[in-house]
């Protein structure tokens, strides 16, 4: 038979472990990255401005930014401005006039005091009424002053010192009251602290509360009062860019109008006259208030203050007799009675020249006319003092007729009436000049819809001829 040949097989050893086959490596993905992505739109818009409707879809999505952006900020600064308006109005002016009725109050009541206890143990009722209301008055705007500043403000501070200061100071006036009724000298040192405690940390306070509130007066004032500069800026660019998309579009098409872009031209130029001839309006107004009314305010508010530390000065001059020197040797307080007598009258002929109208020159001669009775009055107390004559002194200073007491009451009521004058002449212009930019905001924002619209209009009619 014949041999058959048989296949060799090979034998893997048994030992040997099998092969692992290592699995293809991934290929990564490539991810596009954010410059990829910019660099794709980039060519996009590259490609859409080769053409003619691609460069007005980009020409009209501008516009229409452009157009909404302009009313945008239109609407933010003259709604800042117009805020600030408004806290002129009803918040930092009233603030003002209630501190330094604050101050009239408090000196007015040191003053009552003083009167009340030169007239003996059976003190008038009037003056009681007088010094009881004065108080009342005085923490009632205190309280209302509390409720509308910052809590960590400068004016907070003084008003929570002068909360503080009040109850000792009545508490002492009382002690001074308690002791006249009994005939005992110590009611008079008793008011004389109390006065001392009034002109020294009180009346101070008040007044640093009053430059306070019209500082924050003056700044609302500016604030309102800044030219919208950047809202100006933008709407002149907005109308030079609707103006070279029309040029633009006459020039490619010989069409005189686009009545879409002239209607978006029409509405930015509306708002750009607005707002110029708003915020003009508002400045000077404004500017009068402060021109014709803040400014007297100030000065008669001052000639008020030192009429009532004269006042006060002129009773303690009777009060202490002679007991509290300066350092040379004279009565301290009728030295300061002089002194707040003569600032009295720099401050009346201040607020003459400053008033602009019969109205207000007025009372402020009156005053002035009162003022010099007034001196005289107290020279010739003064001179029957110093002859000895104690009673007939009191009577030419709290008497009824002929006083310098009635001289004061008259005075003090000729610069209210000079107040209430300049008041209702600032409030009139501040008015005025908040009016003059009420609805701009909302009108400003509607008016760049409408444009905005209008552009995007207009481009659309122009893209239409190419389909």
């Amino acid at each position: 038979m014949p041999s058959q040949s048989v296949p060799p097989v090979s034998v893997l050893p048994p030992s040997a472990p099998p092969v692992a086959v290592a699995p293809a490596a991934p290929v990564p993905v490539p991810v596009p990255s954010a410059r990829g992505a910019w660099a794709e739109g980039r060519a996009r818009l590259r490609a859409a401005a080769t053409t003619e409707p691609g460069r007005l879809q980009i020409i009209g999505a501008v516009l229409a930014l452009l157009v909404v952006v302009f009313g945008a900020v239109t609407a933010l600064e003259v709604a800042d401005r117009a805020a600030a308006a408004d806290d002129v109005v009803s918040r930092s002016q009233p603030l003002s006039a209630d501190a330094a009725d604050i101050y009239r109050s408090l000196a007015d009541a040191d003053t009552a005091a003083a009167s009340g206890f030169l007239a003996g143990a059976q003190e008038p009722t009037g003056v009681r009424e007088r010094y009881a209301s004065d108080i009342a008055t005085a923490s009632r705007l205190l309280v209302k002053a509390a409720a509308n500043t910052e809590g960590s403000s400068r004016s907070a501070r003084e008003i929570a010192a002068l909360n503080e200061a009040l109850p000792r100071y009545t508490g002492l006036v009382e002690r001074a009251r308690a002791a006249n009724r009994q005939g005992l000298p110590l009611g008079g040192a008793y008011l004389r602290y109390a006065n001392q405690q009034m002109t020294s940390e009180m009346l101070p306070a008040a007044e640093r509360l009053y430059a306070a509130e019209t500082a924050r007066l003056a700044q609302d004032d500016r604030d309102a009062r800044a030219w919208p500069l950047i809202s100006l800026t933008v709407g002149i660019l907005v109308i030079g860019a609707l103006a070279w998309a029309q040029r633009r579009t006459y020039l490619r098409t010989n069409r005189v109008f686009n009545h879409g872009l002239l209607a978006a031209t029409a509405a930015s130029v509306v708002v750009l006259l607005w707002l110029a001839a708003g915020h003009t309006l508002a400045r000077g107004q404004l500017a009068d208030a402060t021109r014709h009314g803040q400014d007297s305010l100030q000065v008669l508010n001052e000639a008020r203050i030192n009429s009532l530390k004269a006042r006060a000065n002129e009773n303690l001059t009777l009060v202490a007799r002679g007991a509290v020197l300066t350092e040379d040797g004279k009565d301290k307080y009728e030295t300061d009675y002089g002194t707040g007598m003569d600032r009295l009258g720099s401050a009346l002929a201040r607020a003459g020249r400053l008033a602009d109208d019969t109205a207000g020159r007025k009372p402020v001669q009156d005053a002035v006319q009162r003022v010099g009775e007034w001196r005289e009055r107290h020279a010739a107390a003064r001179a029957t003092d110093d002859a000895g004559d104690y009673e007939g002194a009191l009577a030419g200073v709290i008497g009824d007729e002929g006083s310098t007491g009635r001289s004061f009451d008259e005075v003090d009521a000729a610069l209210k009436q000079a107040l209430d004058h300049e008041q209702g002449e600032f409030t009139r212009a501040a008015e005025d000049g908040r009016g003059a930019l009420a609805g701009l905001p909302a009108g400003a924002a509607a008016l760049a819809v409408l444009g905005a619209v209008g552009a995007i209009m207009g481009i659309n009619r122009r893209l239409s001829e190419y389909r």
